[in-house]
């Protein structure tokens, strides 16, 4: 069946969005749409989302599902923001719990948060099939960067998240609550078991690290060939040195403790306080 697939980058995050879509019936799904925030003032803004809303009037186009790949540490999720401007279910893997469990604790989140999943419409298991119109959409849990990862197959079109980057940047890393650079490498073997020509959709890009365009398409048969981390036949125990030397080197990411009080919440903020403003917490010296 025809699938339609267009893609919107976010400057800010380096985050690419997807519009899937099925053009006889109109239905279609968003993948890891990105709300604005910037840092400095503590204000959000929804220029991403609204793009992406003009697109679906647009097009004419119905939206089904609002899907994420996982609960992203990089980015603020816009996905309640256009559920309430087009509708639509919000769609998770349902590892979510485990990662709201572990920062509940962290954010020290009280009694009215409940980490089990219900601030999503849908929490997917492994293997699970559902419509985009008349297209089937195939949900393959791929944990390892998180606990609750998961990769979306449509049609010859696998959204793969952070799992892997172009073949110049590797894979995900490791070093979040609910990582492991072990179960990461066979959840990568998982995605590479898909016919070579299947085309794999990634959520980030940096350039190669070399200044490059930015490019968010690769396929299995690349990846096999070219990755720099799981390339060439790379052994399981190749890839955790790699992959374990090459985390103890980075950085948080810049907007990880806003973003995932946002995300574990299916992109809604926190409840306003009696002076109807929404707070974010910062643990100090806690991460």
């Amino acid at each position: 069946m025809q699938v339609d697939i267009r893609h919107f980058f976010d400057t800010q995050s380096s985050t690419f969005t997807y519009v899937v879509s099925d053009p006889p019936t109109g239905r279609c799904a968003v993948i890891d749409p990105v709300l604005g925030y910037d840092c400095a003032s503590g204000r959000t803004n929804t220029e991403a989302a609204d793009t992406l809303l003009e697109d679906l009037r647009d097009r004419v186009l119905k939206l089904i599902w609002i899907l994420e790949t996982h609960a992203h540490a990089d980015h603020l999720s816009a996905a309640k923001y256009l559920q309430s401007q087009a509708g639509g279910k919000i769609g998770i893997g349902e590892g979510i719990r485990w990662v709201q469990n572990t920062f509940r604790k962290t954010f020290n989140l009280d009694s009215g948060f409940a980490p089990d999943g219900t601030q999503f419409d849908r929490l997917f298991h492994d293997d699970e099939i559902f419509q985009i119109g008349r297209l089937d959409a195939r949900v393959m849990r791929t944990p390892g960067h998180t606990s609750d990862s998961v990769t979306y197959v449509i049609g010859n079109a696998a959204f793969v998240g952070d799992t892997l980057f172009m073949p110049d940047s590797g894979t995900a890393r490791c070093d979040f609550p609910g990582g492991d650079a072990g179960v990461l490498y066979d959840s990568i073997q998982r995605i590479l078991s898909l016919p070579d020509d299947t085309q794999l959709y990634i959520c980030h890009d940096y350039g190669g690290g070399g200044g490059r365009q930015h490019m968010n398409v690769t396929t299995v048969g690349e990846q096999k060939k070219q990755n720099i981390h799981v390339g060439g036949g790379t052994s399981r125990e190749k890839f955790v040195e790699i992959r374990t030397r090459r985390d103890a080197t980075l950085s948080l990411p810049a907007l990880i403790l806003p973003s995932i009080q946002v995300n574990i919440r299916a992109g809604e903020l926190p409840p306003a306080e009696d002076n109807g403003v929404s707070y974010l917490k910062i643990p100090l010296d806690a991460v």
